[in-house]
């Protein structure tokens, strides 16, 4: 099976279904990555100097980019992603770009891997970013003359579960008994990200959240998925 993750920033895919892509790979699928935004710049922005302040500091950013790609390249390798594809649309600003130039991305990526299945992120979550990928993924796939037969969401620590009303209704679950030991040591190659306990990003939550939809599932742990739409032939 060929599967492309579309993720809106770097560490999307960890916490969503960094156990699940290492079940995909044991399984000798193969895994393909794309990151949309750069994931970091508008954390360091102030909200009344917003382009002033990223054209003086523009160095800066590039070297803080560059660094969370080295962390996310690291990571991949150590889920053993096959392909992973950067891009630079602004962080935490994804909606003032034209929703069609973003899905002719993802159309170009779809083309590039012929992937069977695609995860992205969720249509409900509070990140901005999170939603309009979500909604240019969804047009990118429309049925008609489309290979992707499978389209599945998943939640992101801190995103998710942070807008209200709460959304996600999973119906698709992954055993990562055997993964999430993994799944944690590859979010730890984001420092800037991953946080102390009870942040929703903390190690102890990765692991507690993974319990979760064990119990509900009937795993040890899991990942837990909406799906979107599946096309048999």
């Amino acid at each position: 099976m060929k599967i492309l993750v579309i993720a809106a920033h770097p560490d999307d895919e960890i916490l969503g279904m960094g156990g699940t892509i290492l079940r995909h790979r044991s399984k000798k699928d193969v895994v393909n990555v794309a990151y949309l935004a750069s994931g970091i710049t508008s954390r360091k922005r102030s909200i009344d100097n917003f382009d002033s302040e990223l054209e003086k500091n523009e160095k800066k950013w590039k070297k803080q980019i560059s660094e969370l790609r080295k962390n996310a390249l690291s990571a991949s390798k150590l889920l053993k992603v096959n392909n992973t594809d950067f891009f630079d649309f602004p962080d935490n600003a994804l909606d003032s770009i034209p929703l069609l130039k973003i899905i002719k991305v993802i159309e170009n990526l779809i083309k590039k891997y012929k992937p069977d299945r695609i995860y992205t992120n969720h249509y409900n979550d509070l990140n901005i970013d999170h939603r309009t990928v979500y909604n240019a993924t969804l047009t990118a796939c429309r049925p008609l003359n489309n290979i992707v037969k499978e389209l599945f969401c998943f939640e992101v620590l801190s995103s998710t579960e942070w807008n209200y009303p709460y959304r996600f209704n999973p119906n698709y679950f992954v055993n990562i008994k055997n993964h999430l030991d993994k799944k944690i040591q590859a979010m730890k190659f984001f420092k800037t990200e991953i946080q102390k306990f009870p942040h929703p990003r903390s190690a102890e939550n990765i692991k507690s959240v993974a319990k979760r939809w064990g119990t509900v599932s009937g795993f040890n742990a899991a990942e837990a998925f909406e799906m979107i739409r599946k096309i048999e032939k």
